[in-house]
């Protein structure tokens, strides 16, 4: 079942943050004040979170409006626990997100992630999903790591 996070979910999607491996702990921890912001925020925020909950919290999904702009949304997180992983749940986790943002009338998704070969799973899971590599910045996160940036537009923009 596919739903919004509530404040009870935040130590398991902080584990599965971790078990999944994408993250450094510095990010673990980034994601944690995130999280609590997310909650104890008294500022109305946008942001969307969701979560794949089978008895248990096993994936997670972030998305947040672009700044200045009209419709376009960025998917800053998206795992799934490794124990769970090559089942299609994190294919029906993205396409819920998008279904979501898509009955928003919500025009584009951007996500970027690294060009490390160790990463080409995951760009093939965009490429799988429906998104088109956009654009390069290279050496990005560091010496020889680009940032790829992968869009999917809905609706109108879909053409």
């Amino acid at each position: 079942m596919i739903r919004l996070i509530t404040p009870s979910d935040t130590p398991t999607l902080i584990a599965l943050a971790e078990a999944s491996g994408l993250f450094e702990p510095n990010q673990t921890e980034e994601l944690a004040q995130m999280l609590d912001q997310h909650f104890n925020s008294e500022l109305e925020s946008q942001d969307l979170w969701f979560t794949d909950d089978d008895n248990g919290v096993v994936g997670v999904a972030y998305v947040a409006p672009e700044r200045m702009t009209s419709g376009t949304w960025n998917l800053y997180l998206i795992a799934i626990h490794p124990d769970r992983q090559r089942l299609g749940r994190g294919g029906v986790l993205l396409r819920h997100v998008e279904q979501v943002l898509a009955d928003r009338g919500e025009r584009v998704l951007l996500v970027e992630t690294s060009g490390l070969e160790s990463f080409e799973y995951v760009r093939s899971f965009y490429r799988k999903n429906g998104y088109d590599e956009e654009a390069r910045i290279r050496e990005f996160y560091k010496a020889g790591d680009d940032k790829i940036i992968f869009r999917k537009a809905f609706g109108k923009s879909a053409a």
